[in-house]
Formats: C-alpha cells, sequence, structure tokens
C-alpha cells in the first residue's frame, strides 16, 4: 500500500458566535492515496464542507480547528503559516468550489484568472502562460480556446463556468484536489463530462481526489471510497460496493432508500379521459432565436406529465407560457377549456384560481419581508374583496392553516420568517402557497433540484399524496430523470427548443427511440449500483 496523500486524524472543527464556541465536526479520521477518489456525502449541515474546507484551511473568520491532524504526505497542514499556505494552495493542494458564478470575478476575463496560478506558483513568461491556459481549456473539453480564454464569466453557461474552475485547480498539477460539490445543479449530461474530465486527471496524473457531495448516485459512480457523514460525525466509511451494497449504518440505508432511482414507480391513480392541457404547435422566440420551437402534446385531468431535457432546451419556457407568465410567438395552449394564448394578464387572471407555480428557487420567489403566514396568504389577497389587514387575516386564517397543513407543516411556522426555514421548508411552503386557492393544475419547475436526497424524497412523497387526495394535475419539469421516471405517468424529451420523444414514462425509459433521450439515459450517475443495492 502506498503512502497516503492526506491522513485525517480526529479532525475536530468549530465555529465561533459571539463568545460561544460550538462543535460541527467531531473526530473525523480517513485517508486518501494517490489517485484515488473519496466522496464525503451526507445532507446539509452533515459538515463534510465544513471538511473539506479545514483541510485546505479556507475555513471563515469565525472558524477553528480545535483537534486533531491534517497530514498531506509529510507536512501538518493544521500547523501551517499563511506564508506557507500561499505556497502550497494551488501549487499542490486545489480546491474546486461549488458555486463558479460566486467564484470567479465577474469583471476579469477567464483566461487572465487561471493565469493567476501560474503566476504565483511557475516561473513562466507571459506568452508561456499564455500557451499553458490554452493547453488547460483544451484538456477541460474547450474548442475555440483563444476565444474562450477572453471571455467573461456571464458569456459562458454553467457548465463551461466549471471547467474553467476545474482549469484552475490543476493548472500547476496538484497532489490533492477538494472538489466540492463540484456538478450541483448540472444537466446530467455535464455533469458527466465534468466528471470524468476529473476521472482522467486521476488517471493520467495520479491526483487524489476529496469529492465532496450530496449526490449519492455520483459517488457510487466514481469514488473508491465512501465516507458518509451525518451531525458532523463520520459515521461510516468503506469501499464503494461494500457501503453501496452493505451499508451498516441505520442513516446510510435511509440515504440509499432515498436515492430517486431506488423510488418506487408513481402510484397509478385514477385517471379521466379529459384533457386539462393541449399544446399545438407552440412557438416562443427571443429576439429572433426560437426558444421553443413548435411542440405539442396533452395533459390528462390527473396525470403527471414531465418535460425534461437539459438547460436552454425550452422546458422552462414552456412552464412560463402555460401559467401565463411569458406570451407566447404563436401557437394554441388550451387551459381548462380557455385558448390561452394572447390573453391579455387581466383576462388569464380568472385561471390563476386553478392554475399555480412552483418555482425552481422557492427563496428567490418569496418577498422578504413576509412571514410564512404572508407568503401563503398572498394569492387569496387577489380574489378577495378588499378588507382591512385585520379582518383579512381573520378571515383567511382557516386556508392557510389548511394548506400548511396539506403541505406538511406545522402551524407554528405561519409567523416565521422564510430565512428561518431549511431548503426542505421552504419548498413546502411554496407549494402551500400554490395550494392555497385549492386549484387543479401545477406547473413545477425544478421543484426539488437544490435539495438533498432525503428532503427531496419527502416532497416527491407529499406531491403524489396531495395528486391522490385532491386529483390534480401535475405538469413536471426536470432535468432529472431518475427523478422524472418515480413520480410521471408520461414524458416529454425536450431538445433545442423541440420534443424529440414523448410517451409513457417506462416505455421511454426502457426503449427510447431518440438518441438524445438514450444519451441522458446513459448519463443517469450511479443508476445500475444504486438500483441493485437492495
Amino acid at each position: 500500500m502506498s503512502e497516503p496523500v492526506l491522513a485525517v486524524q480526529d479532525l475536530t472543527v468549530g465555529y465561533r458566535l459571539g463568545h460561544r464556541l460550538t462543535p460541527v465536526v467531531h473526530e473525523v479520521s480517513f485517508q486518501v492515496e494517490p489517485g484515488q477518489v473519496l466522496a464525503l456525502v451526507g445532507e446539509s449541515g452533515s459538515g463534510k464542507t465544513t471538511t473539506g474546507h479545514a483541510i485546505l484551511g479556507l475555513l471563515p473568520a469565525n472558524g477553528e480547528v480545535l483537534g486533531g491532524q491534517v497530514r498531506f504526505r509529510d507536512q501538518a497542514l493544521t500547523q501551517l503559516s499563511p506564508k506557507g499556505w500561499r505556497a502550497l494552495r494551488g501549487r499542490a493542494v486545489s480546491l474546486i468550489p461549488q458555486d463558479p458564478a460566486v467564484s470567479l470575478d465577474p469583471v476579469r476575463r477567464v483566461g487572465s484568472q487561471v493565469e493567476d496560478v501560474l503566476l504565483l506558483h511557475t516561473r513562466l513568461d507571459a506568452a508561456e502562460r499564455r500557451r499553458r491556459v490554452y493547453e488547460l481549456f483544451e484538456q477541460v473539453g474547450f474548442t475555440d480556446v483563444e476565444r474562450r480564454y477572453r471571455q467573461y464569466p456571464h458569456e459562458l453557461s454553467g457548465g463551461m463556468r466549471q471547467r474553467v474552475l476545474i482549469a484552475t485547480a490543476i493548472a500547476a498539477g496538484p497532489d490533492l484536489i477538494i472538489a466540492d460539490e463540484p456538478t450541483s445543479g448540472l444537466d446530467a449530461t455535464v455533469q458527466k463530462q465534468v466528471l470524468d474530465l476529473i476521472d482522467d486527471l486521476r488517471n493520467r496524473l495520479g491526483t487524489a481526489v476529496v469529492l465532496v457531495t450530496h449526490d449519492l448516485g455520483v459517488a457510487a459512480d466514481r469514488a473508491d471510497l465512501i465516507g458518509v457523514m451525518r451531525a458532523g460525525r463520520l459515521v461510516e466509511a468503506g469501499p464503494t460496493r461494500e457501503v453501496i451494497n452493505a451499508p451498516t449504518d441505520p442513516y446510510t440505508r435511509r440515504l440509499l432508500d432515498a436515492v430517486p432511482s431506488r423510488l418506487p414507480l408513481a402510484p397509478s391513480i385514477p385517471k379521466t379521459d379529459k384533457t386539462a392541457i393541449s399544446v399545438r404547435d407552440l412557438h416562443k422566440d427571443f429576439d429572433g432565436v426560437a426558444a421553443v420551437d413548435g411542440i405539442t402534446f396533452d395533459v390528462q385531468r390527473g396525470e403527471t406529465f414531465s418535460i425534461v431535457g437539459e438547460s436552454g432546451s425550452g422546458k422552462s419556457t414552456t412552464a412560463r407560457i402555460l401559467t401565463g407568465l411569458t406570451a407566447a410567438t404563436s401557437g394554441t395552449v388550451t387551459l381548462l377549456g380557455t385558448d390561452v394564448v394572447g390573453l391579455r394578464r387581466r383576462d388569464f387572471r380568472p385561471l390563476r384560481r386553478d392554475v399555480q407555480f412552483v418555482h425552481q428557487n422557492p427563496y428567490a420567489s418569496f418577498d422578504p419581508r413576509f412571514d410564512v403566514f404572508d407568503v401563503v396568504e398572498e394569492p387569496l389577497r387577489s380574489f378577495r374583496p378588499a378588507q382591512t389587514p385585520r379582518k383579512r387575516r381573520r378571515a383567511n386564517e382557516p386556508r392557510v392553516v389548511a394548506a400548511l397543513e396539506a403541505a406538511a407543516l406545522p402551524a407554528d411556522l405561519l409567523h416565521r420568517h422564510p430565512r428561518e426555514l431549511s431548503g426542505g421548508q421552504r419548498q413546502r411552503v411554496a407549494i402551500a402557497r400554490a395550494l392555497v386557492l385549492e386549484p387543479s393544475v401545477i406547473v413545477l419547475d425544478e421543484p426539488i433540484s437544490a435539495l438533498d436526497v432525503s428532503v427531496a424524497a419527502q416532497i416527491l412523497s407529499l406531491l403524489r399524496r396531495l395528486q391522490k387526495e385532491r386529483q390534480l394535475t401535475y405538469v413536471f419539469i426536470s432535468h432529472d430523470l431518475a427523478v422524472v421516471r418515480a413520480i410521471s405517468d408520461r414524458v416529454a424529451v425536450m431538445r433545442h427548443g423541440r420534443i424529440v420523444e414523448q410517451g409513457i414514462v417506462e416505455d421511454v425509459f426502457q426503449r427510447p427511440r431518440h438518441e438524445y433521450t438514450a444519451g441522458l439515459l446513459d448519463a443517469i450517475a450511479g443508476a445500475d449500483l444504486l438500483a441493485g443495492a437492495r
């Protein structure tokens, strides 16, 4: 067995809040050898990101290593001075951060940002540094590298920005990379490309990788070892297949049971032969570019119809047209018997009682001044006669409380603000707001894309229950095919504004007719291993 690149022993980390120092990571131990990938998995707040940042000396100002050792080869990192970190970080150890939108300077060209690492850690002159950045961009899969060098972050897609961060992380050929949720929020095919790139690096260069992720599919596909974290402790660790196939800790088993590819299929519910939504030859252009290009589909009452595709495929634009938030360029959309294309906003307004929208990011869709009562009550205010605030709240409170209860939220959250809630609670509040008018159709745009696996499973279960109890019709927008399979009756696959395939979900998944659909299915992380871990 080779000498470990990284050895973590009894690492304990705390955060100082006021005069109080609270431990959040407790006596964590693991090792990573050259070329190995260790995945640290767990839900938000489990301590996995704090562990990764502690290894690299990147804790925030109120963070502190309280005990234990972190050794990189023969160096004790917990005792390293700021000068020592400047010499080491970026050259021998590096970070791929979670959010490229935050990590990249918006007013500098991306090529010059990658060049900063070479300026700090090499003796290359300006021309050699630029050539090296071109080489790095080719390694991460860019074409037309000279053009990419000159672009700003806002000119790149999310997947492209993540590739820039990877190029930055590998610029000086590090022995260790900490990858903190490097594919969070990316489409399945872009996620696969990014993970393939990291795999290629560790195979070619022997780079050791600590992969911080809440996605067990990614861990199952890409890691040699898995460490499961809960409440700041490493509750289980071992070779990937052993942890996946024979977990010893109940928490690990619960995480595995919540993986979308292992969830049972949506139970069949009584359907009607009545059509809730009929779309014919729908088009939407933005500045002469077709975002939606002649799509046609029907949604029956009481069913879940999913629209899947990568970013830019037109699925979210379609959802906004269905809910009257975006005007179509041409075509017809018949919603509960009314053709809504061309309707003015005030004419669409009566339909909002029956058609509600759940946004991808619930927090961004809430008024920050509102408490939970105000957020959920907001749709009612649009349809009730003008009243004094006190009378209005008294009249609406039973409906608000009932909507919260339907969304499995306790009434004691009524007077909290959304910033005081967890991500899962915020999403439930968004669902309660959609339910308060007792609609018959709900359009959900990526409603669980940012949630931990177990919280996402709870939301899917909630949506199923509500559909069964209320005979709701769902249009479910997602890039996650495993989630779509778990909740949908029928599915349409969109690419470049067009529907390339649609049908009963199991038919599409088992016998895809279009090569694009087959590629999306092949890109589902960990599907085979996790599906077999029963």
